[in-house]
């Protein structure tokens, strides 16, 4: 028997998530259920503020302030957070949901895993 092609909607995709993608309200209004996952950290960054100005973010979210993933310069830097397995059609779901200050980069966990993290736009990617 041939294995399965993996497809849009097989859970194959590491997100993780040190913000808003945790609120349940968030989970459900940008990927229509709730997610599960596991704690982890991201190595080598650092959390700062951002203000968003899309109001359905802010409607999504309850909030205008956002934290947002930077490069650290501090050695052992770590931000602690969620890692979620997600689909490909749940990925490109998340790129719409958050907004033209972050973009979406690989950074290593401390499990040793990489995921897909939202990070400054000006990050190193």
């Amino acid at each position: 028997m041939r294995p399965h092609p993996r497809t849009h909607t097989t859970p194959d995709t590491l997100l993780f998530s040190y913000g808003t993608l945790r609120q349940a309200e968030v989970q459900l209004s940008t990927f229509g259920r709730l997610l599960n996952g596991r704690e982890d950290a991201v190595l080598g960054y650092q959390l700062e503020w951002n203000t968003v100005t899309d109001p359905e973010v802010i409607r999504a979210s309850g909030t205008d302030r956002h934290p947002m993933l930077t490069p650290s310069p501090e050695p052992g830097a770590s931000v602690a957070g969620m890692v979620f397995r997600i689909t490909a059609a749940e990925l490109a779901a998340a790129d719409k949901y958050e907004v033209d200050d972050y973009a979406r980069i690989r950074v290593p966990l401390s499990s040793g895993e990489q995921a897909w993290v939202y990070a400054l736009a000006t990050a190193p990617k």
